[in-house]
């Protein structure tokens, strides 16, 4: 049990670190950059892709509570 929710808070942890960096920059889209030009970046940009994994981490942690139980 202890193990699903550190799990969980790491994805959590992770999403917000990644939320919050997609969000800023979207700051680019002011200075001229394109849409796809924005979404051509933050898939190249490390911390952008910690959202997609960190949700990934907190989808395991509630549907697959067997993995990495050891009884």
């Amino acid at each position: 049990m202890s193990y699903r929710i550190f799990i969980l808070f790491t994805g959590f942890g992770l999403s917000v670190i990644g939320g919050v960096s997609t969000i800023a920059y979207l700051n680019l889209l002011t200075t001229g950059f394109e849409f796809t030009d924005y979404l051509y970046y933050i898939s190249t940009n490390i911390e952008c892709l910690l959202l997609p994994f960190g949700i990934l981490l907190i989808w395991f942690s509630i549907y697959f509570p067997g993995i990495g139980r050891e009884d």
